[in-house]
């Protein structure tokens, strides 16, 4: 499916313009088209040409390692939730009071997983608070 043509036929870009730049213009350009939306070095020398915006994303390397524990938290306690969510099923299910005992034993140990998982999640939310939050 081929694009919808431009009403306004000044903004085609028709026109070549051929650059010749040094080895480090070249990696100064690079290096804003890696840390910015645009798509190519072109892209990147017309906004510098036609002085528009270019907007920058920059990542802070020093919290990877909070955002990777706390994604595995949050894998850990939905994996935990479902399996309470199973339990409480066959709790629900059975009619025999030593069945629902057994189902009640394994969902309170899973409470208690799920306990440790909560306590891991609050020191690590405690840690990323005490570096982000103003001091008071």
């Amino acid at each position: 499916m081929a694009r919808k043509p431009k009403e306004d036929k000044e903004e085609l870009l028709m026109h070549l313009l051929t650059v010749r730049v040094t080895g480090t213009t070249l990696k100064r350009l690079e290096k804003l088209l890696a840390e910015s939306n645009c798509r190519s070095i072109g892209e990147v020398a017309r906004k510098l040409l036609n002085r528009e915006r270019i907007n920058c994303f920059y990542r802070d390397a020093s919290m990877s390692g909070p955002m990777e524990e706390l994604a595995l938290i949050r894998k850990e306690l939905k994996s935990i939730g479902i399996n309470i969510n199973q339990q409480t099923r066959y709790f629900n299910a059975v009619k025999s009071a030593a069945e629902k005992s057994f189902h009640f034993d394994r969902t309170m140990a899973l409470c208690l997983k799920l306990d440790g998982k909560i306590e891991r999640l609050f020191s690590v939310i405690s840690r990323l608070a005490e570096r982000w939050l103003p001091r008071s």
